[in-house]
């Protein structure tokens, strides 16, 4: 049996849960530590927290580190930190900032020796994937990405910001007449407002201007302004009930025509019970092929679209030609 491969989580969050449980649902995986910043807190299944400055003491311990930070203020940060130490795993999902990322944990991995997969989890990951296939097979055609209905962490945490605001909650949601103009192969060229909706869901609290809370929302730039956006006002009671879960999903739309004229849909759909724990499944299967790739003697940074799927799968080559192929 070959040597199970062992993980360590960098934070503690959502996510870091997420991947905990993962670890426990892959026979070749073994969780060995959890890195954190936080003193004194306490893993669920039992290993030890040890504090980020002593991560360097444990790097022969671990061959793969999965970063569950965030990408606004912890990855640009802890990536090529722990780039140096271990081979890394991460979910940067900064689109505009991914190439320049890119280059540095590139730069950083190949100069220890490690593997860093970057900008793993569903989009960016198994949908910019998919999006590439479609537009490898059909070269003539349009592709279109519709995302939720699902919790946006970013943008509800935007509006708890507002004065006023003690919690919130923002689904986006895909507006169903435009993705049916897309599967009836119409290519429509879509504005921001015409793909897409937000309804927000808000505790306000006592005496708070609800009116000033609702215009604050729906014209703030780069999160509501181009959008048609609905604001319910409800009370911390119906909040914890209603919306204290995290789902999300989305589907990936690619139509197009082939040298015939002959008219394909290619569709890539998730739907997920809770964003955080299909993300971490993702990154575990991404570590699996991180530790593969390094003791193969590879090094430097590598996204999606450079793995092959044999390296995700625990199943050996043998086994997947002949159940999978």
């Amino acid at each position: 049996m070959n040597e199970k491969i062992r993980i360590a989580i960098v934070g503690y969050g959502n996510v870091g849960r997420g991947v905990e449980k993962a670890c426990g649902n892959n026979p070749d995986m073994e969780l060995k530590a959890v890195f954190t910043r936080r003193a004194g807190i306490k893993i669920a299944s039992g290993v030890p927290a040890i504090a980020v400055d002593d991560a360097e003491k444990h790097k022969n311990d671990i061959d793969v580190a999965v970063l569950c930070g965030g990408s606004a203020t912890d990855l640009d940060q802890q990536g090529p930190l722990f780039a140096k130490m271990f081979n890394t795993v991460d979910s940067f999902d900064t689109h505009a900032k991914i190439p320049g990322y890119f280059s540095v944990m590139d730069g950083t991995a190949k100069a220890s020796g490690k593997i860093a997969v970057i900008s793993t989890g569903w989009d960016p990951g198994l949908f910019s994937l998919q999006r590439v296939l479609a537009e490898s097979v059909l070269p003539d055609g349009q592709t279109h990405t519709f995302w939720g209905r699902g919790v946006s962490q970013g943008h509800s945490d935007a509006v708890r910001r507002i004065e006023g605001v003690l919690d919130a909650r923002q689904y986006t949601i895909p507006v169903a007449s435009a993705a049916d103009r897309v599967r009836a192969g119409e290519k429509p060229s879509l504005s921001t407002r015409e793909k897409h909706r937000r309804d927000c869901y808000v505790v306000a609290s006592d005496g708070a201007d609800k009116d000033a809370i609702e215009n604050a929302i729906k014209s703030m730039p780069n999160y509501f302004a181009d959008y048609d956006t609905d604001v319910t006002f409800i009370s911390r009671e119906e909040m914890e009930t209603k919306h204290s879960q995290m789902p999300h999903g989305g589907f990936v739309l690619r139509s197009g025509e082939t040298a015939a004229r002959c008219g394909h849909l290619i569709e890539f759909s998730l739907k997920l019970d809770s964003n955080p724990e299909f993300t971490s499944s993702v990154l575990v299967a991404y570590a699996r092929a991180a530790g593969r790739l390094n003791k193969r003697g590879e090094s430097g940074a590598r996204t999606v679209f450079d793995i092959a799927a044999a390296d995700l799968s625990p199943k050996s080559g043998e086994e997947l030609r002949k159940e999978l192929l």
